[in-house]
């Protein structure tokens, strides 16, 4: 019989599944971070036992192994001792006139939403290091972001 008349199953035509991508660098997180990746490493396990079949059981696996890689390799940081920006930091800053505040977490807890950004954002990247007071150069321009105030989030520490 002809290859053109052979019946081909449905499984040949499926996009392969891929592990989820994992950030390139450090996983730094704050405490609450790690406290968060545990709890999403517990709340898969019990999806995954009560799981209706065995696709929704293998999408629970396979965010599972994401969540176990990201658990094993975060890398807590205490927040800075001096005044200046750091991870677990939230920061008030002036840019083109408006004023905004920022904290500074791991990738897997940001929330830009919610004013969490993680440090390997641009901006982030941006304001690492400075200190109140000072300008900081942001997108190519010198003086375009003025930190007005720094502290320690005690959100992102428990």
């Amino acid at each position: 019989m002809s290859v053109a008349f052979r019946r081909e199953g449905d499984d040949e035509h499926k996009e392969p599944e891929f592990e989820l991508p994992i950030a390139v660098g450090p996983n730094l997180v704050t405490p609450r971070g790690l406290r968060l990746l545990g709890e999403e490493v517990a709340r898969l396990e019990t999806a995954i036992d009560t799981a209706p079949d065995d696709d929704a059981r293998k999408k629970l696996q396979r965010r599972l192994r994401y969540f176990h890689t990201r658990q094993s390799t975060a890398e807590v940081q205490a927040p800075p001792n001096d005044a200046s920006v750091g991870i677990g930091g939230r920061i008030c800053y002036r840019l083109n006139g408006a004023e905004r505040t920022i904290t500074i977490v791991g990738g897997d807890e940001a929330d830009p939403a919610r004013g969490h950004i993680a440090f390997s954002a641009p901006l982030a990247r941006a304001l690492m290091g400075a200190e109140a007071g000072e300008s900081v150069e942001y997108q190519g321009r010198e003086d375009a972001i003025v930190i007005l105030a720094v502290e320690t989030d005690p959100e992102t520490q428990a």
